[in-house]
């Protein structure tokens, strides 16, 4: 086809083409994120492999770093002393041996082989009011005879609690690692009723990590999809002060905190930005600008022209006023330098969102920033305020770890057994109990008139 004399269709060409170009760019990038999300993590999330790698391993130098050991075990908890004797002549040109030291080597082994305890419960009548009674020892659990006289002891019950719901195991190889390890005979569903059990006398743990969560100066809220029989919930976590609390609920909205701290609730909450949260209007709102940054980001990713103007510029605000903070958490800026440049953080922003934008994406984001103006730099003012909810999405990896793994729950009654596990779990994590132990001592304690119950949580 021979080139058109006029000079207003060469350009319109030129432009057609450059136009065509653009679009083939953004159809190849648009297929690559695509892609991208459908894909497992490592090692392919980032990308081909990069060029001349570090060799693996320490650092040369002196950033070599100590190297760490195992340290010697206490002297009350050996439990065996064995000998290990020079053998009767030289392996190598079988000469006379001559003892010179005896050197000390320790080993921490799991026991492979189960404990089986008998008890012998003893059964009476009351000789006044007729009604029977029978013994309860402090190891035992449960109170039930004939045929459900032989059950699983309180470690391994709580073992079981921990391999499901933190470890991720699923039900099926819980009772695989009991049989492999210990050969303990534990099938699925008797591991399903264990976690409900634990859960139900677990229950006032519950309760005492939601009080504790309404009592909290400072929530950081997140959610999550999860399943419950095949059917679409959400997972819900708050961070509190000292715990963590979860609930599985159909729905996204902040409802399901809202009947946990009430809507009158006057502290400081960390999101991400969710709508359902502007329902707390007494509580200072800190969204969360890891978010903002993100979205920034993407949008920079596809702008053209003048539109990647207002992204950089986003991305320029927030990111100084988090390296301002930063400054100060190494004493370099005091707290009340730190707080008076609030107002001068929130006139940049007003400036930046005041007037409209041509771009659809960029007149959203701007839109959403002017609407919840007075909500990104509360961490200015009290430096103790996180500029992200990080506590929030940390706490959820854990449940989406496990989700991964198996799913979600098939019940209603096993997402209620989810949930509060999980936050007695995360609660006495950071709370630095044993997980083991404390479960233990609760189901011991459950029904018995000599162990007093364990308390996770005590009076602030």
């Amino acid at each position: 086809m021979d080139e058109p004399a006029c000079p207003g269709c060469r350009a319109l060409m030129i432009e057609v083409a450059a136009l065509r170009a653009q679009v083939a760019d953004l159809t190849r990038r648009l297929d690559e994120a695509l892609r991208a999300g459908k894909r497992q993590a490592a090692p392919f999330r980032k990308g081909p492999p990069k060029p001349g790698p570090k060799p693996p391993g320490r650092k040369a130098g002196d950033a070599h770093g100590e190297h760490a050991h195992r340290p010697l075990p206490p002297s009350d908890q050996i439990n065996e002393c064995h000998d290990a004797p020079l053998p009767d002549a030289c392996p190598h040109c079988r000469g006379l041996l001559v003892e010179t030291a005896v050197a000390d080597q320790y080993q921490t082994d799991i026991p492979r082989r189960p404990i089986v305890r008998h008890f012998r419960v003893h059964v009476g009548q009351c000789g006044q009011c007729g009604r029977r009674v029978q013994g309860r020892h402090a190891l035992q659990t449960s109170d039930a005879l004939g045929a459900a006289a032989s059950q699983i002891g309180p470690a391994a019950q709580a073992a079981a609690v921990v391999l499901n719901k933190q470890a991720g195991l699923s039900h099926g190889k819980v009772s695989a690692v009991f049989q492999n390890l210990f050969g303990i005979a534990l099938c699925r569903g008797a591991s399903v009723r264990i976690g409900r059990r634990a859960a139900a006398r677990l229950e006032p743990d519950y309760q005492a990590i939601l009080a504790d969560i309404r009592a909290s100066e400072q929530v950081s809220a997140d959610e999550t999809g999860w399943r419950v029989g095949g059917h679409t919930a959400w997972l819900h976590d708050w961070v509190g002060d000292r715990a963590t609390a979860y609930a599985i609920d159909p729905h996204r909205s902040a409802a399901v905190l809202e009947r946990v701290i009430g809507g009158d609730w006057d502290g400081i909450l960390s999101h991400d930005g969710f709508a359902s949260y502007d329902r707390f209007t007494e509580a200072v709102h800190q969204q969360c600008l890891a978010h903002v940054l993100r979205r920034a980001r993407e949008m920079l990713e596809t702008a053209t022209r003048g539109a990647v103007r207002f992204p950089r510029q986003v991305l320029a605000l927030f990111t100084d006023a988090i390296h301002l903070r930063n400054r100060h958490l190494r004493g370099e800026v005091s707290a009340d330098d730190l707080a008076a440049t609030r107002d001068r953080f929130d006139d940049r922003l007003l400036t930046l969102t005041a007037r409209p934008r041509t771009d659809p994406a960029n007149e959203q984001l701007a839109q959403h920033l002017w609407r919840h103006s007075h909500e990104w730099f509360p961490f200015l003012t009290d430096p103790a305020i996180e500029p992200t909810n990080w506590k929030a999405e940390q706490a959820l990896r854990p449940a989406v770890v496990n989700r991964k793994v198996w799913g979600g729950n098939r019940t209603t009654a096993g997402a209620r057994a989810q949930a509060v596990v999980m936050s007695v779990l995360e609660t006495a994590r950071r709370q630095r109990r044993a997980l083991v132990d404390y479960i233990t001592a609760v189901l011991q304690a459950f029904g018995s008139r000599l162990l007093p119950r364990p308390v996770l949580l005590t009076g602030r």
